[in-house]
């Protein structure tokens, strides 16, 4: 019986939980969250339905080899027992990334030399310094971890978004926060700074059961081990449906707006989104019940300086407060002062997460009064 692998999600650091719950939910075995991903167990189909399927996850990596290498010379050694044949393909470049930590091997390059050189002779063929496949090495406390990035480009590169503003969230993190703002798909969602359109189109998608990888190629379709009519039949079991309800953006630019339209059109989505232009001032509930405001507002290390935005908060959480009763609010921010000044009832913010840069949290209410 074939060993089970080792298959790790990269998550943005402090939402691991969330991307736990969401590869539960879809039927993975989850073995554990750590800092930095989720660690699942399964078999090849599963390494391709986690790249189609799942919204909240950066990138995933099979683990091919873990074992212990105190010198180079015993680096080399075992790295040429691996079956390489068996993963990697002749005609298909490769590169390798390593790094090294609390090792005796402390030189990342002349690792990743005898790793590589050890498939490509393995494999009777040469890596490349630009190659999709890439084959990353970890060496920490002399233990080395050999993965394969089964994904290629981040996953957040879903193959519709062409046109962003500036400072966009990515797909994968846009998920992660309708998550954590307990969004399922069956309310209405409105974003009235919408930027590129990144909320909305991801709220829509969920909402449809649209498979986020269905518009893209991944690195996993070069690999060795890849069965193109198993991975077909993964691509025809998501259907999709049409939600019961649309999905709102609006923004004070009408070049966002019509960023959005055409994200949304590409997204297979523009049948159940709205745009409209319109500043925060005359945001206003869509017609139908009460559902989620989700805002990723201007926070000053990211466009602008702060001060100026204290008042646009103030004025925004005014707009929410008296227009918005029975919807629940959601804000990304970086200050906390920032989303104390909308004067709106949040309960404790969630954990720091890297946007860009830029330290940012979600700020969320229960439905407001």
């Amino acid at each position: 019986m074939t060993a089970p692998l080792g298959i790790f999600l990269v998550a943005p650091p402090g939402l691991e939980p969330l991307l736990a719950d969401e590869a539960r939910e879809a039927g993975f075995d989850v073995q554990s969250t750590v800092a930095g991903g989720v660690l699942l167990q399964g078999a090849w189909p599963d390494v391709w339905r986690a790249n189609l399927m799942l919204r909240g996850a950066t990138r995933v990596l099979v683990r091919l080899a873990e074992f212990r290498a105190l010198h180079l010379a015993q680096l080399d050694k075992r790295a040429r027992k691996l079956p390489w044949s068996g993963w990697l393909r002749p005609d298909i470049p490769f590169r390798v990334e390593a790094a090294c930590r609390k090792s005796r091997i402390y030189h990342a390059g002349a690792a990743a030399q005898r790793v590589e050189r050890a498939a490509a002779e393995a494999l009777g063929a040469g890596p490349a310094k630009d190659a999709a496949i890439v084959l990353k090495v970890r060496i920490e406390d002399d233990l080395c971890t050999i993965s394969v990035d089964t994904s290629g480009p981040l996953l957040h590169r879903r193959g519709h978004k062409q046109a962003v503003n500036k400072a966009p969230m990515r797909e994968t993190l846009a998920a992660l926060v309708l998550r954590a703002c307990g969004y399922e798909g069956t309310e209405p969602v409105y974003d009235p700074m919408c930027g590129s359109g990144t909320f909305v189109i991801e709220a829509a998608e969920i909402a449809a059961r649209l498979a986020p990888g269905r518009n893209r190629h991944f690195a996993f379709e070069s690999l060795a081990t890849y069965d193109a009519d198993t991975a077909a039949g993964l691509r025809a079991t998501a259907t999709a449906m049409s939600p019961g309800h649309t999905f709102h953006g609006s923004d004070r630019d009408a070049g966002a707006v019509r960023m959005s339209l055409d994200n949304a059109d590409r997204a297979g989505v523009a049948e159940f989104t709205r745009f409209a232009i319109k500043p925060i001032a005359d945001a206003a509930p869509p017609d139908g019940p009460p559902g989620l405001v989700i805002v990723n507002p201007p926070y000053g290390g990211r466009i602008g300086n702060k001060k100026p935005l204290y008042g646009l908060y103030a004025g925004m959480g005014e707009v929410l407060a008296s227009r918005f009763r029975g919807w629940r609010v959601g804000i990304v921010t970086s200050e906390a002062g920032l989303a104390r000044a909308t004067g709106l009832p949040f309960r404790d913010p969630g954990p720091f997460v890297d946007h860009g840069g830029t330290k940012i949290r979600l700020w969320q209410t229960g439905p407001l009064g």
